[in-house]
């Protein structure tokens, strides 16, 4: 026989069941089994309840790691936008480096005024208009029309470059300036015979110079002699292309042979006393299309 005795403080009394009896054994059996029921069903629940969180909780993790690859992604591309905007900006900044030093060039060719063009400082701008972001696309879109404007400008400036050089290149082929250092001793034309020979046509002019004086070109142009010459001495003469030529004759020294190419102000020779002469002077000779002109009037040009 088995009894199990019940003692606590809300019953008067113990009480004795005893499982002998059929109906108490019932009982006890029926609670039994609802207490393991209960059990299993809340397991079952837990054990659900978790399986929908790591559900869920895998869900935002995929998402998040979707996201993370978007933004990458983004990361990425912008980057490479912002590459190809720097690689563009480099370009227009050798375009713009290039139009300057060309501007600069002709700045001094074209002998504008100090501060005309300052290719140094950035032109003034203004304006009252609002502002906003812009677009990388517009952006792109705007560099593009710019280098397309600087490749414009650039052929135009190179045009005007070749223009301004053939000018310089035709201004330096015209005979201007002193050839030597000195004053003009004896003008161009009729004069007394210096051997008193009576009255003569002098063919240019004489410059008074110190022996070994420079003697300069009085334009750019090709050495077409060199050498002596009857009455003479060392003589240099040049061939400017232009229908100019000039002669330096008495030199000490002759520095340039035929054949060489001189630029204006370059020195050629050195003053001397060769030939029929008097003393250390440069005879001094311009002829245009062969004819003999006075060398008067292109001593009086200031060259540049």
């Amino acid at each position: 026989m088995m009894n199990v005795i019940i003692a606590a403080k809300f019953l008067r009394s113990p009480k004795k069941l005893s499982f002998d009896e059929p109906k108490v054994a019932s009982l006890a059996l029926g609670a039994v089994a609802l207490v393991l029921a209960a059990t299993f069903g809340l397991g079952w629940m837990i054990r659900g309840a978790d399986g929908a969180a790591l559900a869920e909780m895998q869900k935002l993790r995929t998402e998040l790691d979707a996201q993370r690859v978007a933004l990458d992604a983004a990361r990425s591309e912008a980057q490479m936008e912002v590459n190809a905007i720097a690689a563009r900006v480099g370009e227009l900044q050798a375009q713009a480096n290039r139009l300057n030093a060309l501007g600069e060039r002709l700045t001094r060719v074209g002998k504008l005024k100090d501060g005309e063009f300052n290719f140094g400082e950035l032109p003034g701008q203004g304006g009252a208009e609002g502002a906003g972001d812009m677009p990388s696309r517009e952006l792109l879109a705007s560099l593009d029309a710019l280098e397309a404007q600087f490749d414009h400008s650039g052929n135009q400036l190179s045009v005007l470059e070749a223009l301004l050089f053939d000018q310089s290149l035709e201004a330096d082929a015209v005979p201007a300036g002193m050839p030597a250092p000195g004053y003009i001793s004896s003008g161009y034309g009729g004069r007394n015979d210096p051997f008193g020979r009576g009255r003569a046509h002098h063919m240019g002019i004489d410059i008074d110079a110190n022996t070994g004086d420079p003697v300069t070109a009085a334009a750019g142009g090709v050495v077409s002699f060199s050498g002596v010459r009857n009455g003479y001495g060392n003589v240099v003469e040049i061939d400017h292309g232009n229908g100019y030529t000039t002669l330096y004759a008495h030199n000490s020294q002759n520095l340039v042979r035929a054949g060489d190419v001189v630029r204006a102000d370059q020195q050629i020779a050195r003053v001397g006393s060769t030939g029929r002469s008097t003393g250390s002077h440069l005879h001094f000779e311009v002829k245009l299309n062969g004819r003999q002109v006075n060398p008067r009037q292109f001593l009086q040009k200031a060259r540049g």
